[in-house]
């Protein structure tokens, strides 16, 4: 296994350790550290490697051009390195990284943004489809319910229903998951605790607020000690 750390990849010995492949590069995974979007893939090098893990910036190595370059050194989109790991063969590198604006040369967030469908074929979609996880999953659709409303939908229910119902579904489902809490049945706290996110993300949806927003501001407290000043 490969059990290698930022200080270590400085040394030279240590990256010598990396099996790189027959042109001597490694596939690099970029993923956005704050929601685990997946935003693209390079190619590093030894030299790259060096100098991603020297400057917290990415770099890669251009396959069709030859050379070394920065992610965002023309576009400002630039990648800050926030963590770095490497797979337990240590040929494939992830990097967790800060993006300054899209990271994909179309304009989009991501790179990913086809999908293969049943049948075999390239479906293009909203790129926001493949970003983050379940929580963006359940908030688009709460978003949806918003703007197109469903017959029996209980979504769109809560939303005919107003502000004050949504808020009141929130203040019950805190108080249920005390009660869980309270209880001590993992079950049941799993089972409040589901709805209680669920409900929040209905807060969210309402104020049309994202999620990123919500994972920056964490992302801002991240590591930072002391009482929150008031």
């Amino acid at each position: 296994m490969c059990f290698l750390g930022l200080r270590d990849m400085v040394n030279q010995a240590a990256i010598s350790t990396l099996k790189f492949d027959g042109q001597g590069l490694l596939p690099a995974i970029i993923q956005d550290w704050l929601d685990g979007t997946v935003l693209m893939l390079g190619y590093m090098n030894q030299e790259a490697l060096t100098k991603t893990v020297a400057t917290k910036k990415v770099h890669f190595w251009s396959r069709s051009r030859n050379t070394l370059w920065e992610k965002g050194e023309t576009s400002g989109h630039t990648l800050q390195v926030k963590q770095l790991f490497f797979d337990c063969d240590c040929d494939t590198i992830l990097v967790k990284a800060q993006p300054a604006g899209p990271t994909c040369h179309t304009g989009a967030r991501a790179c990913f943004f086809s999908r293969l469908d049943e049948e075999g074929q390239l479906v293009p979609l909203n790129s926001e489809d493949a970003h983050g996880g379940i929580l963006e999953s359940v908030l688009r659709t709460i978003r949806d319910r918003r703007s197109a409303p469903q017959p029996g939908s209980y979504t769109s229910k809560l939303f005919e229903g107003g502000h004050d119902k949504i808020l009141k579904k929130v203040a019950e489902e805190a108080g249920e998951v005390l009660l869980a809490s309270k209880g001590g049945k993992k079950e049941e706290i799993i089972y409040e605790v589901a709805d209680l996110f669920f409900h929040t993300l209905m807060v969210l949806g309402y104020h049309d607020l994202s999620l990123q927003a919500i994972y920056g501001e964490l992302g801002r407290r991240f590591g930072k000690s002391g009482l929150r000043s008031e």
